[in-house]
């Protein structure tokens, strides 16, 4: 039996079902005909649930109708969560003022410490993903590496401990430390590098439309997931953005769009609303509000860090917050997890109560927790890299993800890649695999000077 994940019908009514109560929208009644039809909840960590068989076609009909019903329900989030931009600029009374083109710049050097940064991030987070909580702490304790002060390991870990939580198996034998070799691939780093041939082809103005060609282009189904996944499915059937974010994508407010936000502020340094818009452009294609806003927050954030005499961490966050409507989920929860990260010392604290406060509502991909832990993180670290990707990672949630977004961040405001540890570097090899056409083993050193020509190019206005 294929398990196809991520698309099938039955397995995404469970997902809307749940954001729909994030949303506020009644859904009682469509959730009574699915439970009553023999419909489950939807799977808790996979992309699809293990049922031994597959399901009915009465039930994969009846889930498709379902879909289309749970999205005609009134929203009462709609008015303070937009997702045109336009609406979104006229809720956010801080945006910020553009800056004249070419007024701020962005050197190489940062930008190969930003890719480096994202890589270790990401790489730190990868055996670990999808584990709960209780479980990433117990494994770094077992071999006195918590807070993590370097990558995870297999060595000394208890027989027991790793049966009752193994590690992410598509990664422990690429990132644990005793097997790293270069830089894996993954899709936090592809996404980025799909986003520098956006920008090759079509230049800072691109339109949605131009993200939905290079996906089609160059994107492999297999190497896509949620959100993303719902997006190829919709245009492959014909449908445009934005439709293809909204059409039965229970993932559309899921982190997929926040990762791949990083580009767009490393290529508009020092100009956070140029950088948001850009962002968002990107993320109309796949995702709508609270994922929207999370990408346009993490490319803000990214762009104020970007040049030499950028602000410290703190006054970044607040440039990203500056483009997210003050009245949405996101952003309460972004300025509680800076106010709690500045409330305790111990971050293991902060992280309890963040997971007190989200893990009941939200799968543990959404994109407002995983937005909260990373300015947690960036907060309590105060944008030293070491202590801030090891905080992310060792907050759970979707690790490998908010690893690379703290990394990037954290590595730009290193300014260097000499800058940045050599033992979280050094296993990289100035190496990095992927799928994307033309980039598998490309060094970091390469990525930085290509993402400087995107950077220094002249821009005409957007549409």
């Amino acid at each position: 039996m294929l398990r196809l994940t991520w698309v099938q019908p039955e397995d995404l009514v469970g997902h809307e079902l749940r954001q729909a109560r994030l949303d506020g929208r009644d859904a009682s009644a469509v959730a009574a005909r699915w439970h009553a039809a023999g419909g489950g909840e939807a799977p808790p960590r996979a992309g699809a649930s293990a049922r031994p068989r597959p399901v009915s076609p009465g039930l994969r009909r009846l889930a498709e109708d379902l879909l289309d019903a749970l999205s005609r329900l009134p929203s009462p989030s709609a008015d303070a969560e937009p997702t045109d931009l336009d609406r979104i600029r006229a809720l956010c009374p801080d945006w910020p003022s553009p800056r004249p083109a070419a007024s701020v710049s962005v050197s190489a050097a940062r930008l190969e410490a930003a890719w480096l940064g994202r890589a270790v991030g990401c790489l730190l987070g990868k055996p670990v993903e999808k584990l709960p909580l209780t479980g990433i702490r117990l494994l770094g304790r077992a071999t006195g590496n918590w807070p993590p002060a370097t990558y995870f390991t297999a060595r000394g870990v208890p027989r027991d401990l790793l049966a009752a939580y193994p590690w992410n198996r598509r990664s422990a034998t690429t990132s644990l430390a005793e097997n790293i070799d270069g830089m894996p691939e993954d899709d936090d780093l592809n996404y980025p590098l799909l986003n520098l041939l956006l920008l090759r082809r079509h230049g800072r103005a691109f339109t949605t439309d131009d993200v939905a060609r290079v996906w089609l282009d160059e994107l492999p189904p297999g190497r896509t997931f949620t959100a993303e996944r719902v997006a190829l499915r919709n245009l492959l059937t014909g449908l445009e953005p934005p439709d293809t974010a909204r059409h039965r994508n229970p993932f559309r407010e899921w982190i997929g769009a926040l990762i791949r936000a990083d580009v767009h502020g490393w290529t508009n340094p020092g100009d956070p609303a140029a950088a948001a818009g850009q962002a968002h452009r990107d993320a109309a294609l796949s995702h709508t509000a609270n994922g929207v806003y999370a990408a346009m927050f993490a490319a803000a954030v990214v762009a104020a860090a970007a040049p030499a005499d950028a602000p410290d961490v703190h006054a970044c966050l607040r440039a990203g917050l500056a483009v997210v409507p003050p009245g949405s989920r996101l952003a309460g929860a972004v300025r509680h997890a800076v106010r709690v990260a500045g409330a305790h010392a111990d971050f293991d604290s902060v992280v309890d109560e963040l997971h007190s406060v989200h893990s009941p509502a939200h799968h543990w991909v959404h994109a407002v927790p995983n937005t909260a832990l990373i300015a947690a993180a960036l907060t309590h670290g105060d944008g030293d890299f070491t202590g801030s990707v090891s905080r992310v990672v060792s907050g759970g949630w979707d690790t490998d993800s908010n690893g690379a977004t703290v990394g990037g961040v954290a590595g730009l405001l290193a300014g260097s890649a000499a800058a940045l540890p050599e033992h979280w570097t050094a296993p990289l090899k100035n190496r990095l695999a992927t799928s994307v056409g033309g980039f598998d083993g490309t060094g970091f050193d390469t990525l930085a000077h290509l993402t400087h020509r995107e950077a220094t190019r002249p821009c005409p206005s957007p549409p």
